[in-house]
C-alpha cells in the first residue's frame, strides 16, 4: 500500500513530528513525498521515501498521476491555509483527483491520524485475510 506525504513550508515541521511519532506505522507503507518534504523526512526519520519533484516543479502532479493510476492509496497533505501558494492550480488538481478516485486525503494533523489509522486497519485486514 502506497502513501504520499506532502507539506507546505510552514507545515513541514508538523509533518516531521507526525512521521516521527507514527514511524512504526509508516514503515508498513511504500512512502512517496514531494522533493523538499521527502528530503527533510528522510533526514529526520530515516524512513525509506521515494522523492518526487518539488511541488511547484510538478511533484503534486506526479503524485496525482500515481493516484489516477491507482498506485497511491492515501495522501497526507499538510497545507498552509494562511499563505497563498504559487502552484495553487496544481494543489487544487491534486485534491480533486483524490476526490475523483476516492483516495483518503488528510489536510491537517487530526485527519492525518485518522487516515493513517484507517489505512493501518485495512493493512491488518489484508494480513488477517491471508492467514
Amino acid at each position: 500500500m502506497r502513501l504520499a506525504l506532502i507539506a507546505h513550508d510552514e507545515k513541514k515541521p508538523d509533518l516531521i513530528d507526525f512521521a516521527e511519532n507514527r514511524s512504526d506505522d509508516l514503515e508498513h507503507f511504500e512512502l512517496m513525498a514531494t522533493g523538499t518534504t521527502g528530503k527533510r523526512l528522510i533526514e529526520a526519520t530515516g524512513l525509506d521515501i521515494e522523492r518526487k519533484q518539488s511541488g511547484p516543479l510538478g511533484g503534486d502532479m506526479q503524485i496525482g498521476a500515481e493516484i489516477a493510476s491507482e498506485d497511491c492509496h492515501g495522501v497526507v497533505f499538510l497545507r498552509d491555509p494562511l499563505t497563498a501558494q504559487p502552484h495553487e492550480p496544481d494543489i487544487t488538481a491534486l485534491l480533486r483527483i483524490c476526490d475523483v478516485h476516492d483516495v483518503p486525503l488528510a489536510t491537517n494533523l487530526a485527519s492525518a491520524d485518522a487516515v493513517l489509522d484507517e489505512l493501518m486497519d485495512q493493512l491488518e485486514g489484508e494480513f488477517d485475510h491471508r492467514d
